[in-house]
């Protein structure tokens, strides 16, 4: 489908999915975004759903101005994949035991490293500007810096939420790798820290919605913002580089024999600020639960742990802000999801994929979440499909 229009206040609401298919409540957030002063375009995703300050599935373009809610508390989430040489021969008939190897290898949940981890042993990983980012935290928001230590054992960690690790196969029996994460707590204190000192600034008094407090350009607020924000980016990334080098590690020496090899990783953000010049204007380009999709440019769009998951190309599509959803979308919130489904109905919707099919990961069940051949359809003018994948291990948090 293309886009459907909705009227907002300042700029209309380009959206690509049914409008009456969003929550009232979402919809509304993104009634509100179009308010914004600065606000010089906002297109909606097909992973569209309500969120906390901003709503997942938004990419909103403002001019001199960006909103620390709009990105998220988990500053530079994103998703990494690989292929590999591997195909569906070399594997065992049991996969329990390389799922459990994958979890020693890389904490998850609230877990982190005993000690942080040294880039420098890990097989064939670029280093390159790794003194230079540590360096770096010297000037990041004093009210975060005690957790230096904290910072650098969690780096090369999965987390919790709907963060996971996946093992899958193509259409073609290859094996994948991919894993979604963030900017770990180190991202969140430095995230809810700007958003405070953004709620108490005079010229987001009058806004419909506190969370939707700005900063504007040429500010000092604006200037420690941006340096933290692009710092707890850069931590994302550094982030999953390390763990997707931590499950190579895994994989060469479980798989010894069929000596597995490696193609490039393909990585993106999807909570991110990001610096786009679109009609000769330059813009700050915020995506929360979206993913830049320009002409030839990869991406990942996962399903849920139970569900297909697509690499991608994107289309350049400047009507959205060159961009496409980040995932699925949720269609119903974790508490609900709770109430709603059983342990039962996890095992029954995972079935066929080695993972976790306890009460703690129940809100996970794929059945929280749009069905993904939907969304995709629905954003056929933003990217265009590469490789399907299946998952047949998955690890979360």
């Amino acid at each position: 489908m293309s886009y459907v229009e909705v009227p907002g206040a300042k700029v209309p609401i380009r959206m690509w999915t049914d409008p009456a298919s969003v929550e009232d409540v979402a919809l509304q957030q993104l009634k509100n975004v179009a308010t914004l002063p600065w606000i010089k375009g906002l297109a909606v995703m097909p992973d569209v759903h309500y969120g906390k300050g901003a709503t997942v599935g938004s990419v909103i373009a403002m001019r001199g101005a960006v909103c620390p809610a709009a990105v998220g508390v988990d500053i530079g989430c994103g998703m990494s994949a690989v292929k590999t040489s591997l195909t569906a021969n070399d594997l065992p008939g049991d996969l329990s035991r390389l799922r459990s190897k994958i979890e020693q290898a890389i904490p998850v949940g609230r877990g982190m490293h005993d000690d942080p981890v040294d880039p420098e042993r890990l097989h064939g990983l670029a280093t390159a500007g790794w003194g230079d980012f540590w360096g770096r935290f010297d000037g990041v928001a004093d009210a975060v810096k005690f957790r230096l230590e904290r910072a650098t054992r969690q780096m090369g960690t999965l987390g919790a939420g709907n963060h996971y690790l996946e093992l899958l196969f193509d259409s073609e029996g290859s094996v994948w790798l991919t894993l979604h994460s963030g900017s770990r707590n180190i991202g969140k204190e430095l995230a809810d820290y700007h958003i405070g000192v953004a709620q108490k600034l005079p010229h987001n008094q009058g806004l419909v919605d506190r969370d939707l407090a700005v900063f504007i350009a040429d500010t000092p607020q604006m200037a420690a913002y941006r340096n933290d924000l692009f710092w707890a980016q850069e931590y994302a990334k550094y982030n999953r580089t390390i763990m997707m080098a931590l499950l190579k590690d895994v994989i060469r020496k479980e798989f010894k024999k069929a000596k597995p090899t490696f193609e490039p990783e393909i990585s993106c953000h999807h909570n991110y600020v990001s610096e786009e010049r679109y009609e000769g204007i330059d813009l700050l380009v915020t995506r929360k639960g979206a993913i830049r999709a320009g002409s030839g440019e990869y991406g990942i769009i996962p399903g849920s742990m139970g569900t297909s998951s697509y690499i991608v190309k994107g289309l350049g599509n400047e009507k959205a802000f060159n961009s496409a959803s980040h995932g699925a979308g949720r269609r119903m919130s974790r508490n609900a999801a709770k109430r709603r489904f059983t342990t039962k109905d996890l095992e029954e919707q995972t079935r066929g994929v080695e993972c976790r099919k306890d009460s703690g990961v129940v809100d996970e069940i794929p059945g929280a979440y749009k069905p993904i051949e939907q969304v995709m359809d629905q954003q056929r003018d933003l990217v265009e499909v590469v490789a399907k994948l299946k998952q047949f291990i998955c690890v979360k948090g």
